[in-house]
């Protein structure tokens, strides 16, 4: 098991939970959580009518393109968020993932849901 960092983290826990409030705020613009799986968001469509024209239709279809892209992006980094939190409430945060150093505190302020240290960066 991990020793438990020295540093306060609670800067970066009220960081980290803010930016999931605004991305919640954001998903619920581009989507809606999957009523069949409670952990995942899944992008909506503007209500597309049945005498829609051709042209009509086509935009619509890229405005739902537009807004998947957007949902996947934006899930993506909402996944982060709340990883880093679990692993804050288990003691676990702040580590790399592939040296099991602490990562930089620099690092965790410019990105509280890094997972690496700057070393191990992609």
């Amino acid at each position: 098991m991990m020793m438990h960092m020295t540093r306060n983290i609670s800067a970066l826990q009220a960081a980290l939970e803010e930016e999931r409030a605004l991305l919640e705020k954001e998903l619920q613009s581009v989507g809606r959580i999957n009523p069949e799986n409670p952990e995942d968001w899944e992008p909506t469509a503007d209500e597309v009518t049945e005498t829609a024209e051709q042209e009509s239709l086509a935009s619509e279809i890229t405005d739902f393109e537009d807004r998947s892209a957007i949902e996947f992006e934006l899930e993506e980094r909402y996944n982060d968020i709340k990883r880093a939190l679990r692993d804050i409430a288990a003691g676990t945060y702040g580590y790399c993932n592939v040296c099991n150093q602490e990562i930089e505190e620099d690092r965790l302020h410019a990105n509280p849901a890094a997972t690496t240290c700057k070393a191990h960066l992609g």
